[in-house]
């Protein structure tokens, strides 16, 4: 079977539903693992999180957010303030972990994202500080990107869910090389529905104009595992998703930066991100080294966990 051209890239606004202007979740054919949803807070707005077999995150995108928690791990009158940011490109922000069969109620002002993952095992609700979030460095060179680990392995105890945030300043390319995870090899690549939701900005410092129009561009292409192609102009609010293939490129264009969030989780056993590149792609990386990092990064406050400041990743990581 033929993939159709941007089968599963939904620009703003096509998935709103009851009160959230994106939800990802058992309403898209084909999708299982992962969810999403985005909503504004503004006014008064109150956002409700049923109990369900699933696992949270939440975080704020812009503005604050306070989290009404309900259910077993409540306790009376239980609130967990998270102190949020101006803008996505400000850096990372306090975040929130709800266990399985949580409620919650937000609140607050802006706009905030839950990312979700079906679940079963119940893991401690836990509140991220912005200063606790581990901020990587990846890449070189044009190819530099910001990474915000708030939800990874070694960061959150969690049962399923795999959650991060990538920066791409204006003209650099990230999820780059292209690469997959739609096979579980052993140590070698894991199983995982992703999800992205974009937003573009003038670039930092660029006089931003009345009339402008941030675009990133992101791609997919087909694996063995299934037929699969996306070319899209991405802006805020757009959600590309991914059951399978290789993605990426994630190109921010000039003049424009880009930011997107991610969310993982798959059937494997093991929650962990293994990734196999295109092989076509894979000597990309090689330059990365000399070429060194963007110098216009990281963006945002640098309060980034013990180390004090942002690392260089692993070369072998990707985003």
């Amino acid at each position: 079977m033929t993939a159709r051209l941007n089968e599963w890239f939904h620009p703003r606004g096509t998935l709103a539903r009851d009160g959230w202007d994106a939800v990802v979740g058992d309403g898209v054919d084909g999708w299982r693992w992962t969810g999403l949803r985005v909503g504004r807070l503004d006014g008064g707005r109150r956002l409700a999180l049923e109990s369900g077999p699933v696992e949270r995150i939440v975080i704020p995108l812009a503005g604050s957010c306070t989290v009404e928690v309900e259910g077993a791990d409540a306790g009376p009158g239980r609130t967990i303030d998270l102190a949020g940011r101006a803008t996505v490109f400000e850096g990372p922000t306090d975040t929130c972990y709800l266990p399985v069969g949580t409620a919650a109620v937000l609140t607050g002002t802006g706009s905030v994202a839950v990312a979700e993952a079906r679940a079963t095992t119940r893991h401690p609700l836990r509140r991220i500080a912005a200063a606790d979030v581990p901020v990587e460095l990846r890449g070189g060179g044009a190819s530099s990107r910001q990474v915000h680990n708030f939800g990874t392995p070694g960061v959150l105890a969690a049962d399923r869910i795999i959650a991060c945030e990538v920066i791409t300043p204006a003209g650099c390319w990230s999820s780059h090389p292209a690469h997959k995870h739609d096979e579980e090899l052993p140590g070698r690549e894991t199983r995982l529905e992703e999800i992205y939701w974009f937003a573009t900005a003038v670039e930092r410092d660029r006089m931003p104009r009345s009339d402008a129009d941030p675009v990133g561009f992101f791609a997919t292409s087909s694996s063995p595992a299934g037929e699969i192609e996306t070319r899209a102009l991405v802006r805020t609010g757009d959600v590309a998703l991914v059951p399978f293939g290789y993605h990426g490129p994630a190109a921010a264009a000039p003049g424009a930066d880009l930011y997107y969030l991610n969310v993982m989780a798959g059937p494997g056993a093991e929650r962990a991100w293994l990734i196999s590149d295109d092989p076509t792609q894979a000597w990309v990386r090689d330059g990365w080294p000399a070429q060194g990092i963007d110098p216009r990064l990281p963006y945002g406050s640098t309060r980034t966990g013990t180390s004090g400041a942002p690392h260089r990743a692993d070369e072998g990581n990707n985003g």
